[in-house]
């Protein structure tokens, strides 16, 4: 028989009733049973509103418990969720909300504060996700049931709310539309990615066979839900199987990551590349030699002793319960990959995109072969489209249970990502061992031609930029046939060495000089141009690198 997402979700609260499901960070915690009794409030609300299977509901906010709590009425009343990304600006905001067709938007306070109303007219309410208030409503029978929703509540639960009362209607095929993802991408525009109950409980499932979580176990959510890899490895896939799930509902930043974990001590975290580069470098390194903080790994041959140190204060520092740090969204730093796997740390690399709801390729830490991606997940098959695929990189293609339906009122859109035989175009470079592993090489319209003709991927290099002295990140540019690596530095660091702006930009351009000497003559960096700003990014923090490939510095 096949599995249904709102079944596991389902049993899972009834078997996880008295358990923690969701704790907000310096708030409340709510029990499954909390849950299941906010899940039937709603399905009240949604019936005043007049919801129907099949119409669009939006959800636009922060990480919390509450906006798990209406994510999951949404789909287990047999609506179509639509979650924004609450850092998309406000006319974004407007326009998924319009172009979703949604009939009702739940939203975060501080969103609420900058949009319209007026600009979204077809909404029949917007509930706020902080307690439910009906902030804004256009039918009296809707305000009507939510100022008197629990004294309905009790009418129709008269002697007590029960798991026996929890009977949510499943899904009526795989192929039934779930999610409707609008993607945050790097090229500026936004598109409608339809997720089938087929991707996502193919991806929750596998989460399950590859990390494998016990009722109780805690998870650290630090991805936005409204980004799909957040929304399946953390949320879908803690509440199916139990977990209890905790929410920093702010900024993660390393100091936040440690306070939280030392004290939740949560046994698997999802999170981008930038986080987990960031806590090495700032918190593991320094603690365990000077030296190795500021060379980030340039001595030749690290003793075991210092090894095993770091991987105990690892450990500590993830709340010493971790079984495995998911990383994705972006490229991890090869150097500090180095290190991680030197010493033992359970990692692994999530490959994936929105449109495959979103796994693609991914290993258990044990299996996760150096600067791969793992291998295709479970349902996905692969190939890439070169003539060595082993050596030669070209496009991966992938198809499989996981891939969507298509974008949402964008034939011309799906048409071009999905070919004849069905096969989605990832849109990135990349070689396959006769192992299976994958190895990503960087995005086909990143990749830059030299004068020569080689092809250069300006991901490795930035990847080697990043790992010297005073530098945050970088981004690579192709300027009149020149390689030019755009710096924003650590500006922490070089105050706290005493260096002015030339002296910073003297000391990283000596730096650029020596890693030239370890680079092919087609891929070296001809300068270095200081950036006063951070790059702008996407919510799972890839530069925006469309902003700057027409810059002439």
């Amino acid at each position: 028989m096949e599995d249904k997402l709102i079944e596991l979700i389902e049993n899972s609260i009834k078997k996880n009733w008295d358990r923690k499901a969701f704790t907000d960070f310096n708030g409340e915690s709510l029990q499954y049973k909390d849950v299941a009794r906010k899940i039937a409030k709603m399905h009240l609300l949604f019936e005043a509103a007049d919801i129907r299977p099949g119409d669009k509901i939006a959800l636009c906010g922060r990480n919390s418990g509450n906006w798990c709590v209406a994510f999951l009425a949404t789909i287990t009343y047999g609506a179509v969720i639509v979650p924004i990304l609450h850092e998309f600006k406000p006319d974004n905001v407007h326009h998924i909300v319009n172009h979703s067709e949604a009939r009702l938007l739940f939203v975060g306070d501080q969103v609420w504060e900058n949009l319209n109303e007026n600009r979204m007219p077809a909404l029949q309410g917007i509930i706020c996700v902080k307690d439910f208030t009906l902030v804004n409503s256009r039918s009296e029978k809707l305000s009507f049931v939510r100022e008197h929703l629990n004294a309905l509540f009790g009418q129709r639960f008269p002697m007590m709310f029960l798991r026996e009362h929890v009977h949510f209607t499943p899904e009526s095929s795989p192929e039934q539309l779930a999610v409707i993802n609008y993607t945050s991408g790097t090229t500026g525009f936004s598109k409608g990615v339809m997720l089938p109950y087929r991707s996502l409980v193919s991806n929750v499932l596998f989460c399950n066979r590859t990390i494998g979580i016990a009722p109780g176990d805690n998870i650290v959510s630090m991805l936005p839900m409204g980004h799909v890899f957040g929304l399946v490895y953390d949320f879908l896939y803690g509440v199916c199987f139990g977990a209890h799930l905790y929410f920093l509902t702010r900024m993660p930043s390393p100091k936040v990551i440690m306070t939280t974990v030392a004290e939740f001590h949560p046994r698997i975290m999802s999170c981008v590349p930038l986080v987990i580069e960031k806590i090495f470098k700032k918190e593991v390194l320094p603690k365990i030699d000077s030296k190795l903080g500021k060379l980030l790994l340039h001595i030749p041959i690290i003793s075991e002793k210092i090894k095993e140190k770091a991987r105990t204060e690892s450990l500590r520092l993830f709340g010493e319960n971790i079984k495995e740090v998911i990383i994705g969204g972006a490229p991890f730093n090869a150097e500090v990959e180095a290190f991680v796997r030197s010493i033992n740390f359970p990692y692994s690399i999530a490959y994936g995109m929105t449109e495959c709801g979103p796994i693609i390729c991914h290993s258990p830490w044990y299996e996760t072969a150096y600067m791969s991606c793992g291998r295709a997940a479970e349902g996905m098959e692969l190939k890439v489209l070169s003539s060595d695929p082993a050596r030669i990189p070209g496009e991966l293609v992938c198809r499989g249970r996981n891939t969507m339906l298509g974008y949402y009122k964008n034939q011309e859109a799906t048409e071009q990502i999905f070919d004849a035989d069905g096969w989605l175009h990832t849109g990135d470079m990349a070689v396959i061992n006769p192992e299976g592993d994958v190895y990503i090489k960087g995005r086909c319209k990143n990749m830059l031609l030299s004068a020569s003709g080689q092809n250069i991927y300006p991901e490795e290099i930035e990847s080697r930029l990043n790992n010297l002295p005073y530098v945050n990140e970088s981004l690579v540019i192709m300027c009149n046939e020149k390689l030019v690596a755009l710096v924003y530095p650590d500006l922490g660091e070089s105050l706290k060495d005493g260096l002015d702006d030339h002296a910073l930009w003297r000391q990283i351009d000596i730096s650029r000089q020596e890693l030239n000497k370890e680079l092919p003559p087609y891929s070296q960096i001809t300068k270095v141009v200081l950036q006063n700003e951070e790059f702008e990014k996407t919510a799972k923090k890839s530069i925006k690198r469309y902003l700057y490939q027409n810059m002439n510095p």
